[in-house]
């Protein structure tokens, strides 16, 4: 036990510790309801649901402006029969303007119980981006008269990569550590004149706990903070209710970017649909109707278990 104790406290540690040790800004797709979609960062995630598991997600930021980013995300996860190892796998299509990315990964995790309640997953990543800019569609002029040094189009059909993660939890709370990417890919247009780095590493730590009010009313404060080196300090926090088992009401705020409204309604133990609406307060708040982001989940469970906790993460 006492070394089970050293191991906890030393995981804790790691986490707690390596949060601000970055600076952050975005450069991943973000997501409000990201504690709902965590896997797509974090390979610990998979196999934390302990049933089969799928969740889709459709996030349209800036509605009314033209090329406005769009995303859209599905993803798997299952545990084995041990409990201790899960699997999954996740796409994100992601379209910005002319930019498009397709990004495909296969997860695994490994669980360690530290003591009856507390267990801490280890996460590996691995997958391909296919990225494509179209720069003849580009217009920079009112003529329409196209820039020479934008024309032609930027592609990598195949950039490899890895990543990894830690996901420490229990019923009541849970602290995540990832770094999805390890690999910074880069590319260049054919022509030469034009040159990009697609995919720089990027760190996320998170966190949440739930605390009982009363019978009916259980209290969610949750965070999360995305880091690449060299960008502004940017992070996510939000505080939920549910009411009754059933419904999840509340209210984000990201820091220099937006606040914005949460809602899920559990259907049951299987099916879940979620909505998140963001209201930026920067100079964008007058050319845009605001983010609106859809997340439907359902679950399987097949492992002969009598009883399945209620999932709060």
């Amino acid at each position: 036990m006492k070394i089970l104790d050293k191991v906890k406290k030393a995981a804790l540690a790691l986490l707690i510790l390596s949060g601000p040790l970055y600076s952050i800004g975005q450069q991943d797709p973000m997501y409000t309801q990201y504690i709902f979609n965590l896997q797509t960062v974090n390979p610990a995630y998979a196999g934390s649901w302990q049933t089969m598991g799928f969740m889709a997600l459709t996030r349209h930021q800036w509605v009314g402006m033209t090329g406005h980013p769009t995303t859209q995300t599905f993803s798997f996860q299952t545990p084995f029969t041990s409990q201790n190892v899960g699997v999954g796998f996740n796409v994100v299509h992601d379209k910005l303007g002319s930019e498009r990315r397709i990004m495909v990964n296969l997860d695994y995790s490994y669980r360690v119980m530290l003591n009856s309640n507390v267990s801490l997953r280890f996460g590996i990543k691995g997958g391909f981006t296919n990225y494509n800019n179209d720069l003849n569609s580009l217009q920079p002029y009112p003529d329409g008269v196209p820039d020479p040094a934008l024309m032609g189009m930027v592609e990598n059909k195949f950039m490899p990569n890895v990543g990894f993660g830690l996901f420490l939890s229990s019923q009541n709370y849970y602290l995540s550590l990832s770094l999805p990417r390890l690999i910074q890919n880069s590319f260049q247009e054919n022509s030469g004149n034009f040159s990009k780095m697609s995919e720089a590493r990027q760190l996320y730590f998170a966190g949440g706990m739930v605390f009982t009010i009363s019978d009916n009313v259980k209290f969610k404060p949750t965070f999360m903070t995305k880091s690449v080196v060299g960008s502004p300090f940017q992070f996510d926090v939000s505080a939920n209710f549910l009411l009754a088992e059933k419904f999840w009401i509340g209210a984000m705020y990201r820091s220099g970017d937006a606040f914005g409204a949460i809602a899920q309604w559990v259907i049951n133990s299987k099916f879940r649909v979620g909505y998140a609406a963001d209201f930026t307060f920067t100079d964008l708040k007058n050319y845009q109707h605001g983010v609106h982001e859809v997340m439907i989940s359902y679950e399987i469970t097949y492992l002969k278990r009598k009883y399945v906790s209620p999932r709060y993460f």
